[in-house]
Parts: structure tokens; sequence; C-alpha cells
């Protein structure tokens, strides 16, 4: 199925604009994990399955698993995905970003390794660093735009033609790279002005990944505001920190399932248009 018929049907079938990342840090592992074999998978998929009635997806951060050597868990952690929970998309967050020939080999690795459904790429190198994750009709490829760090304004806010440089990257994913319609952009929730300005550019069909809410302090009222399409969705809105260490205690998976509960009805609170079913 493609990438965004696929985050469509996973919106409308848990009600949910909340996407969870996979962040698992070592140093925060859960104490009846650790030193366990495989302690990392073991963590993620419990994380995974005790979310998963209320996201629309989940987005695995790619850095903490091969910082410490656990590829060959995400590997396994992608499969559970995938067999568990099928109907939720993957998101790779890799963030890639480079010639063709060497972006061929991260395609491969996010698409054909680890089976994600979509996957974060740099655009700075144009359009044939993109090309071959594009290639890929039916796999998402989520264009890094106006992201949720304070400096990413060093260059996405330089204007060009008098308009900010990440509004040029929108307009472009927008007119020239999503001919698929498998495009997606990064915008951070910690800007909800921009996220408007964004969505104002691409109309309602592109989809936006929306970090910074939770640990990072976006507020979700503004961003519901902000990003969401007239149908009240168009957002994949992440919370990574706040959800995976919701708790250090024995209760963690379950203060895991009420933090992500409790974000999902926040985002609906907010959302435009939004009907429970």
């Amino acid at each position: 199925m493609p990438f965004l018929n696929k985050l469509e049907h996973a919106w409308q079938e848990a009600q949910s604009l909340l996407m969870v990342g996979l962040d698992p840090d070592m140093a925060r592992m859960p104490a009846d994990l650790v030193g366990k074999p495989n302690a990392i998978f073991k963590f993620c998929a419990e994380i995974v399955d005790i979310c998963a009635p209320f996201v629309c997806g989940f987005k695995p951060q790619i850095a903490y698993f091969a910082a410490v050597g656990a590829e060959n868990q995400l590997e396994m952690l992608c499969q559970h995905i995938q067999s568990s929970h099928p109907h939720l998309p993957i998101v790779l967050d890799a963030k890639r970003g480079d010639i063709g020939a060497t972006a061929e080999q991260y395609a491969r690795e996010a698409f054909d390794r680890y089976g994600a459904d979509a996957v974060t790429i740099n655009p700075f190198m144009g359009f044939d660093s993109a090309q071959p994750y594009l290639e890929r009709q039916d796999k998402g490829v989520i264009v890094l735009c106006r992201t949720s760090n304070t400096g990413g304004a060093d260059l996405q806010e330089l204007e060009v033609d008098g308009v900010p440089l990440y509004l040029k990257v929108a307009a472009m994913v927008a007119d020239r790279w999503n001919t698929h319609q498998q495009c997606g952009l990064v915008v951070g929730a910690t800007f909800p002005a921009e996220i408007a300005r964004v969505r104002a550019v691409v109309g309602d069909r592109m989809p936006l990944l929306v970090p910074g809410i939770g640990a990072q302090g976006g507020d979700i009222a503004a961003t519901c505001q902000a990003g969401c399409n007239a149908n009240g969705l168009g957002m994949m809105i992440n919370s990574s920190r706040a959800v995976l260490y919701a708790s250090s205690g024995e209760d963690w998976r379950e203060a895991a399932a009420k933090v992500a509960k409790q974000t999902r009805d926040a985002i609906n609170l907010h959302r435009p248009s939004f009907k429970s079913l």
C-alpha cells in the first residue's frame, strides 16, 4: 500500500495524529531490562505494543540504534511492527542526504533492510540526492523543511528573493518532487506560525511530520490550529521522550500508555473539524 494511503488509513483507524518516536537511550533503560539480551528491542517492542491503540505510526531514530551497534535490533523491531501492527506506518528517522550513488544505498537500507514505509531526508544537496528515494513510488519521503531546533534558523530563515528558504523548500517539494504524492515535510511544533505558512504553500494533501511537543515544549493547540488540513488530519505529531520515559519505575509500561493516550486525546481536542467516531 502506498505510504500516504497507509497513513490516511491509520489516521482514521486510530482516530489519532500522534506518532511515537522510538529513541532508546541506554542510560534510561528500565531497570528490569538492563543487562538482558536484546534489551533495546524488548523495550521498544513493548512500547510499540502498549501505544499502538493510540497512534498513527512509529518513528524509530536510527542513531540511537547505530550508536550502540544495535542495527540488528532495529531490524527486529521493524519486523515486529510489520507483523503485529501492519496497519501502522514506520517512518525511519535518518535525515539522509548524499549524492545519487550513495543515496541509492541509503534508500536500500531504509526500504529494503528495515522495511520502512517512509524515511526522512535532508534536501540540501538537491533533487539528484532525493531521486533514489522518490523512485520508490510506494514509499514516503519526508523532507526537512523548518526543523524544531533553534539553530535551524541559521539557514532555514535566510531569505531568497524575499522568501524564507524553508518556504522555498516547501514549494520545491510540493511542485517538483511530489509527482507521485509520496512526499511530506518536517516542520517543528516549536514554530506554529511557520507550520501555518508551510500548510498554506503545500495545500491539504501533503502530510507534515511535526516533532517538538512533549519534552521540547511545543504547544498542541497551536500546532493543530496551524497544521491540520481541512479534514482535521494531515499531521504526524511526534512525541518521543515524554512517552518512552514517562516513568523510570516499574510502572514504565503503564505510564507510557497513559501519556500516549493523554497526548492523543489532547491532540483530538484541538483538531479542527474533528468528530470522534
